[in-house]
């Protein structure tokens, strides 16, 4: 059941302020009347109007659904809605079945609204931050052509694919950050404490130190001394330039540098492509017009370049281009992309198109990323090796002097 705060009057004519569980506005309404109590309002509890506590942080942290948990859900409703089930009856199982906390008050809403008449489209609408405009834009489609079972099987392949495509490259982020912590705090310790002890030993000597130790012992009294200032350095140029990448100007032309890079250029460029053609293959799927599509489509696309590309795109189509023309102008989408879609449109199979160019785009993207994490992680390896070596050897190349002068 659903949760509704309510004010209403006692038959002494008192208000009485409260919150009360039923399935329905219109029957708490009616729990209200049976218990002698004349209802003034009655509302559904919002999660935003939660109550604080202790637990502020958790519900701030939780505010949404996880991508993975909203890709689960709406793939358990298609299936759920595909056996025959009503809304009504899904929304049950699936309350009654969830164990997160968040899901369950989330569908609770969202189930009092379609029990009071809102159509499922509308009732989500009241939960804005857990599904975005593009997920209920499909959902009203569903419900406008008498596919929503189909429609959300889609909508549940799409949001499984770009969860799948957000895991894979975080895990390959993953080992190059860890690589690197690893290998600056191994050449910290080594520049901080390794070669100011060894290096004691040749001071009573008065023993002529090699270039390369002498240098290895500036820079280990420089980060000694000096450490703390370059780290607080780059705290404070991260920290500004965070601050920087808040105007869209600046951040426009971020965007901008990161697609003319050589690798991660092309990586971007593939990512935003994929998520905008599989976007754009279930909305013209599901009939939305091509327009209001590209409107959402630009919600998918993060790169700003890209965005107002699309943007631009949009408008050309309302003036009467094709889409494929459209796209082909700001060169920044691949050739063969602007390619299929011109065949999708001579042939009427703009949505067939549309979803071989998703697929080919995440194909590439998956490899990519494959070659990125296999050329990363020896030459971060040979890198680190390196330093190591460096060090070394500037330890070890007076002791070797050492030995010849004792001979």
């Amino acid at each position: 059941m659903a949760g509704f705060r309510y004010e209403a009057l006692s038959k002494t004519g008192q208000l009485e302020k409260g919150v009360i569980e039923s399935d329905s506005a219109r029957l708490a309404r009616t729990q209200l009347r049976e218990q002698g109590l004349s209802p003034i309002s009655v509302n559904a509890l919002r999660e935003k109007a939660a109550p604080q506590s202790s637990l502020l942080f958790k519900v701030q942290w939780q505010r949404t659904l996880r991508s993975a948990d909203l890709a689960l859900l709406t793939r358990q409703f298609a299936i759920l809605l595909g056996a025959g089930l009503t809304i009504e009856q899904t929304l049950n199982a699936l309350i009654a079945q969830t164990e997160s906390e968040t899901v369950k008050r989330t569908l609770a809403v969202i189930r009092g609204e379609v029990l009071s008449g809102q159509p499922l489209s509308r009732a989500l609408g009241t939960q804005q931050h857990h599904f975005p405009e593009l997920y209920r834009a499909l959902v009203a489609a569903g419900e406008t052509s008498g596919q929503l079972a189909l429609v959300l099987t889609k909508l549940a392949d799409y949001t499984e694919s770009q969860q799948s495509l957000r895991n894979k490259v975080t895990l390959a982020l993953i080992y190059p950050i860890i690589v690197s912590v690893v290998a600056i705090l191994v050449v910290g310790s080594l520049l901080t404490w390794v070669v100011p002890q060894v290096v004691q030993v040749f001071h009573h000597t008065h023993q002529a130190l090699p270039i390369l130790t002498r240098v290895m012992i500036a820079l280990s009294d420089f980060v000694r001394s000096s450490g703390w200032i370059v780290g607080l350095a780059c705290i404070a140029g991260l920290f500004f330039f965070s601050r920087a990448m808040r105007n869209e100007n600046n951040l426009y032309q971020w965007h901008r540098l990161l697609l003319n890079l050589p690798v991660i250029g092309k990586m971007i460029r593939a990512i935003n492509t994929a998520q905008l053609t599989s976007t754009l293959a279930i909305l013209v799927n599901a009939r939305v017009p091509l327009l209001a599509a590209l409107g959402s489509g630009m919600g998918v696309v993060s790169n700003l370049p890209m965005r107002q590309a699309l943007s631009q795109a949009e408008r050309h189509v309302r003036e009467g281009a094709s889409l494929s023309r459209a796209l082909n102008i700001s060169k920044l989408f691949p050739p063969m992309m602007i390619h299929l879609i011109a065949g999708g449109e001579a042939s009427g199979m703009l949505d067939e198109m549309l979803e071989k160019i998703a697929a080919i785009q995440t194909q590439e993207v998956e490899n990519r990323i494959m070659v990125f994490t296999r050329l990363l992680e020896p030459a971060l390896i040979l890198f680190m090796g390196g330093v190591v070596l460096l060090i070394v050897l500037a330890i070890l190349l007076p002791i070797f002097d050492l030995n010849q002068i004792i001979r």
